[in-house]
């Protein structure tokens, strides 16, 4: 889960951090399963051809769902390394000894350039974070999504597209290119992977963080 104005804090009481400190948990603001099923795209057929693209076919038609709301963006890693034959493919071997997110949470999330740190850290691969693209220019990196020698993961606001919800990563699965569909392989089991518009994925990547005050992107592992 990424940090924005949606997020809040709840302090819990806890012990164990600081001699009995607090344990800081992210909220987010709910996105209603109704909504969840009407404002994206399941049809079965397309799921199907979805699965079947290079891209896709590497992640074996199924995911490991992130373990909390925070961690998304480790998640996306994880997934994402464990396609492309990487060692580190579980949550905690992505963040192990990265000093993020040690509590167990990422507390108010990470940012998209937090992600790339990460990622930099555990792979030799070439790791790009693209980011204050043009529509059209979106539309050419999608063009590459179907290429089994790059990885995209997407960082987006759920807002734009359900109506609720905040920042949020998870990995590309590829583009249907006739259809001008992309393929967005959820990390969140509530959400599970589904198809979007281009346009309307665009648009919720083009939006500003509020941390920090940058644009939303695209990581490219390459």
């Amino acid at each position: 889960m990424k940090r924005s104005l949606a997020f809040g804090l709840i302090a819990v009481a806890g012990v164990g951090l600081l001699g009995g400190g607090a344990l800081l948990l992210v909220g987010q603001t709910a996105v209603s399963p109704d909504a969840i099923q009407s404002s994206v795209i399941r049809t079965p057929a397309l799921i199907d051809s979805a699965w079947k693209l290079p891209v896709a076919a590497t992640f074996n038609a199924g995911l490991d769902w992130q373990t909390n709301g925070s961690r998304c963006g480790p998640a996306s890693v994880a997934n994402t390394f464990r396609s492309i034959g990487e060692e580190e493919t579980s949550e905690a071997e992505v963040l192990e000894g990265t000093g993020k997110c040690w509590t167990g949470f990422c507390i108010v999330g990470l940012t998209l350039d937090e992600v790339a740190e990460v990622t930099r850290t555990k792979t030799s691969r070439k790791v790009s974070v693209l980011r204050d693209l043009s529509a059209e220019e979106f539309r050419e990196h999608l063009k590459h999504a179907n290429d089994p020698g790059r990885r995209y993961i997407i960082n987006f606001t759920r807002e734009k597209i359900f109506g609720a919800g905040s920042g949020h990563f998870s990995p590309i699965g590829g583009y249907l290119e006739a259809e001008d569909m992309v393929f967005v392989l959820d990390v969140n089991e509530r959400y599970k992977p589904w198809l979007v518009e281009r346009e309307r994925l665009f648009s919720a990547m083009d939006t500003i963080d509020s941390d920090g005050d940058k644009k939303r992107g695209l990581l490219l592992i390459e």
